[in-house]
């Protein structure tokens, strides 16, 4: 995962980009970057770390624009290389741009070669440098049922071709030095959407959380497949692929990375996990004392599991919150090491206690494990483990950092098995189709379930 910000006609842009990239911080803590048009030029800063250890005052006042663009990298392709940071910035033949990407394409590696071939040199291991190649090797003339705004006739049939060649997931910005673009795939895998705020400023981000700490109110979601250009000369939506996707919208955004005050899909992270936490209750009635979340990510799903079930909820585990979430975390030591110092039981609520405890998903395995030996030295005398998704049998190859069977528990054992390594007395998963019915308990819409049951939308 990774989340990208956007910003245009706001003289306040980069501090405006600043904070929207703090509000999505969530969705990756490696490094994060800004890019920052005058009209003139696009200056950039790059850096390691969380956001706020990376921009000081001084270096956002030196970014001085109205259109900006910024990135929070969580590492998938490309791995955790400087190089990788984003935005990426080209300058061509065809102007200059900036670039920044959520999302991860299926077939970068052939294209990169094909361009190697041809004479391109990579200065980064990054899937989305494939972009930056593509458009500034395009030469096909748009398609024949669009029709350009004048301001549109140079750049955008570069991106058009880009995208007819790319296959995979990408919400994309793009930062020309008057222009801010934005670029969903056709199938809309990674969210992104629409913000203004009262003074005419527009912005784009991943999640709606970022619209809300600078005052600025969702208009839409970026749809799947559209291309839409916000400049001086207005608002425009272009939709250049000839062929229509069903949506497959990435569920595992509802169940985990996204934060609960956002709008993603259409629809309320909020609501969808606390029904998955009853679709839970109902599929699986445990006889328990408490039900104990698992903080953050488990928090809504057992609110929901206790509102259902009648058990009471409890605050069992107390989180450390100047400790980053563990799955994100790209090495798996370092993962080790977080759980140990994130979480802590509390043996007033666990002691002589029967308890379901409800998290998000078990992707690993390592962090529930150490959970359950956790509940245990605190004196739990029942441990019954329950996940608000089916088990993670398939890597993804759309985004998030579970590259391999090898790496996914539920791929190489039993249920029984994993109940066994993690140590608790019973272990439930949702079923699939509870956890889809529950995701489409407002409006119908398609999902990628292809880390749940292996059906690849485009490989």
């Amino acid at each position: 995962m990774c989340g990208v910000f956007g910003v245009f006609n706001n003289p306040a842009a980069s501090h405006l980009t600043f904070l929207g990239l703090h509000a999505l911080q969530h969705r990756g803590q490696e490094a994060a970057g800004i890019a920052v048009s005058d009209g003139y030029e696009i200056n950039l800063k790059l850096g390691e770390g969380l956001v706020n250890k990376i921009f000081t005052e001084e270096e956002l006042s030196q970014l001085k624009g109205d259109i900006a663009i910024g990135h929070v990298r969580y590492s998938t392709s490309g791995g955790s290389d400087p190089k990788n940071i984003q935005p990426f910035f080209a300058h061509f033949y065809g102007g200059s741009f900036a670039i920044v990407h959520n999302g991860n394409l299926v077939n970068a590696d052939e294209i990169k070669k094909e361009l190697e071939e041809s004479g391109a040199i990579f200065r980064s291991t990054s899937d989305t440098e494939v972009f930056v190649h593509l458009i500034a090797k395009a030469k096909e003339p748009p398609p024949s049922h669009i029709i350009l705004h004048k301001n549109d006739e140079e750049f955008l049939p570069l991106v058009f071709s880009a995208m007819s060649k790319v296959r995979g997931a990408y919400s994309l910005i793009i930062l020309r030095e008057n222009q801010l673009i934005a670029v969903r795939d056709p199938y809309g895998f990674r969210p992104l959407a629409l913000g203004k705020n009262s003074k005419g400023s527009y912005f784009v981000a991943s999640e709606t959380c970022a619209f809300d700490i600078i005052d600025a109110e969702y208009l839409r979601d970026i749809k799947p497949g559209e291309v839409l250009v916000i400049d001086d000369a207005g608002m425009r939506s272009y939709f250049p692929l000839d062929h229509t996707q069903n949506p497959k919208k990435c569920i595992f955004e509802f169940v985990y990375f996204a934060r609960p005050d956002s709008m993603i899909f259409q629809d309320w992270v909020y609501e969808i996990r606390k029904e998955m936490g009853r679709m839970l209750a109902r599929e699986f009635k445990v006889d328990a004392d408490i039900v104990v979340p698992v903080l953050d990510s488990g928090l809504l799903a057992a609110m929901g599991y206790a509102e259902e079930s009648g058990i009471p909820l409890e605050i069992g585990l107390i989180r450390n919150h100047y400790i980053g979430r563990s799955f994100i975390q790209p090495k798996q030591e370092i993962r080790d090491l977080s759980v140990k110092l994130k979480l802590n039981p509390v043996r007033q609520v666990i002691e002589g206690k029967r308890v379901v405890v409800v998290d998000d998903s078990l992707v690993r395995g390592t962090t529930s494990k150490k959970i359950v030996g956790m509940l245990r030295k605190a004196g739990a005398k029942e441990i019954h483990l329950l996940l608000s998704s089916p088990p993670v049998i398939s890597p993804c190859y759309y985004g998030i950092d579970t590259p391999t069977k090898e790496e996914l528990i539920a791929a190489n054992k039993s249920i029984e098995e994993i109940r066994d390594y993690i140590g608790a007395d019973s272990l439930h998963y949702l079923s699939l189709e509870g956890m889809v019915a529950a995701a489409n308990k407002h409006r119908q819409k398609g999902f990628c379930t292809a880390c749940f049951d292996g059906n690849y939308p485009v490989l």
